[in-house]
């Protein structure tokens, strides 16, 4: 029999994070962070993960799990994830996939693309070109021969622009293509998805807020230690939302009130890609939510009509 999994999609700072733990609370459920970023341990500010408090009394599984100096792949989460899941599932509680990253969100409900193996000297020539000009520069090229993979791949994300430029020259393919051919209604487990929506103004203002207190609680200086540790950062890790910008302002390349508007304006753009992104999931049901919607009462919303699926 399938494992049920429910998706809580949104935009980042749409509060699905919060609907989660509120849900998990009530049904006695875990949680399955479904994010590329807390992954990683020591990035707890500018990843927004919950505090250690609250993971002690909502189980939270597959945040902090590698190093910021190690790389991290779709592959290797599913792997984990179905580790998680079925330990999970053997206590018999409820699972709450929780994140936005699309991409492993895509893998895990629906199996993961592989695409042809790697090839080094590929990845050699293209990486030479982001040393020599930049990430931008490999972005600017995916753009023109595979514009959809550019509107869901951000510029800053090099090891993403790699691959998808990589599966190109292997296949003469889009890797947006092949993906699309592939078993969409192919799925792993018993998936159901909701999905938290806000209008753009209300997101714009949510992410504001969350970058001013990200920057109150410490981000320069988290970063500032992450960069001190004995081991270099990875190519993900460096790159991440709100990492990327502070590490710019620590060399010295940007100001921090410029670097704190890159982040929101980044974050923006984000948010934007992921919007992009869940147009493709199919059968995701929609909440919008109002600036003044408070958590409860969308757990209330969603236990009224899907509390029975939760249960014992």
């Amino acid at each position: 029999m399938a494992t049920k999994l429910t998706f809580l999609l949104g935009c980042t700072a749409s509060g699905k994070a919060s609907v989660g733990r509120e849900l998990a609370r009530r049904t006695g459920g875990e949680i399955l962070s479904i994010d590329s970023m807390k992954v990683y341990r020591r990035m707890d500010i500018g990843t927004a993960k919950p505090p250690l408090s609250v993971r002690k009394v909502i189980p939270h599984h597959l945040i902090d799990v590698v190093d910021p100096s190690e790389e991290f792949s779709v592959a290797r989460y599913v792997s984990l994830a179905e580790k998680a899941i079925g330990e999970i599932a053997a206590r018999g509680r409820p699972i709450f996939v929780v994140g936005g990253t699309p991409l492993y969100i895509k893998a895990l409900s629906e199996g993961l693309f592989e695409g042809p193996g790697a090839n080094q000297e590929i990845r050699a020539k293209l990486g030479a070109i982001a040393d020599r000009d930049g990430s931008r520069a490999l972005h600017e090229r995916l753009e023109k021969v595979d514009p959809v993979s550019a509107l869901r791949i951000h510029p800053n994300d090099l090891r993403r622009i790699v691959r998808a430029l990589e599966v190109y020259e292997l296949t003469g393919s889009a890797i947006s293509t092949l993906q699309a051919q592939w078993d969409r209604q192919r799925t792993r487990h018993d998936c159901t998805f909701i999905g938290l929506r806000r209008e753009k103004e209300d997101a714009s203002h949510r992410i504001n807020h969350r970058v001013r207190k990200m920057i109150e609680d410490g981000l320069v200086d988290e970063v500032r230690a992450l960069l001190a540790e004995r081991f270099p950062l990875s190519n993900a890790a460096r790159q991440a939302l709100g990492y990327a910008e502070i590490i710019a302002h620590l060399r010295g390349e940007v100001t921090l009130a410029d670097a704190v508007e890159m982040i929101k304006i980044n974050t923006r753009q984000f948010a934007k890609s992921q919007r992009t992104w869940f147009k493709r999931f199919v059968g995701v049901e929609w909440m919008d939510l109002a600036y003044d919607t408070t958590i409860e009462s969308v757990a209330d919303d969603l236990m009224a009509r899907r509390g029975s699926q939760w249960s014992a």
